[in-house]
């Protein structure tokens, strides 16, 4: 389910910032889920790399976490966040750092999360912008399923499950992805990180950015055996 500034019939929110050199475009995805990998960092390459805010090359992350919603109030809020954001790099900035935030607001409904990054030199710029596709086409791909229960209309917007992606491509080697999943804490600290480096530079520092949450309509309830099923790198909290 995706939107990204323009809807797509029962899609959720997805956007994308891209921010390099004089690049910037906005474009629409679909829904998601993750894995747990750490890719290598080549320490020898880093040493000729030229240092930036957030310091060497690029990263690039997912984060992905599943939560209770028994108001259904985080999705409305991840919609007006996403109604309300344009594609300049501090607005893309602005509403990374608030759908952090707002994930972060709901912890004690957390019920589990994962997360993965790659690095990559300055001279593989493209390879990251690579990857970044690709894990926004996979996510994308798998949230094309909609979940309606059984007695639908009968729990219109009621309590449900949900699950968050985030994706970023940015600068530097210093946003930290590994943990989540691990423990409240670690989890807490990746979220954290992502909202504050993506605020770094008035928002130049990120390059690209992907949202995708499920479900995505009213009428729609995510089962905590539909996240075991179809999010299962998902790691319990």
């Amino acid at each position: 389910f995706i939107v990204l500034l323009t809807g797509i019939g029962a899609f959720t929110p997805s956007y994308t910032q891209k921010n390099n050199g004089f690049q910037r475009s906005a474009a629409d995805a679909i829904n998601s889920t993750s894995q747990r990998r750490t890719g290598p960092l080549s320490l020898f390459g880093k040493m000729f790399e030229e240092e930036g805010p957030l310091g060497k090359g690029i990263t690039v992350g997912k984060f992905n976490l599943s939560l209770t919603c028994i108001d259904r109030s985080i999705i409305e809020q991840l919609e007006l966040e996403a109604d309300n954001q344009g594609t300049e790099p501090e607005e893309l900035s602005h509403f990374a750092n608030q759908v952090c935030l707002e994930l972060l607001r709901k912890k004690d409904d957390w019920l589990a999360a994962s997360s993965e990054s790659s690095w990559f030199g300055q001279d593989d710029a493209g390879k990251a912008e690579r990857l970044f596709n690709e894990w926004a086409n996979t996510e994308a791909a798998k949230f094309e399923k909609e979940y309606f229960p059984e007695d639908a209309g009968t729990n219109k917007g009621g309590p449900t499950n949900a699950v968050v992606s985030i994706i970023v491509e940015i600068q530097g080697d210093e946003t930290k992805f590994e943990g989540a999943g691990k423990s409240l804490a670690s989890t807490q600290a990746v979220l954290s990180g992502i909202a504050s480096d993506c605020m770094v530079d008035d928002g130049h520092c990120l390059n690209a950015i992907e949202v995708f949450w499920t479900p995505g309509a009213p009428d729609e309830t995510l089962s905590r055996t539909d996240v075991v099923l179809d999010f299962p790198t998902l790691i319990d909290l």
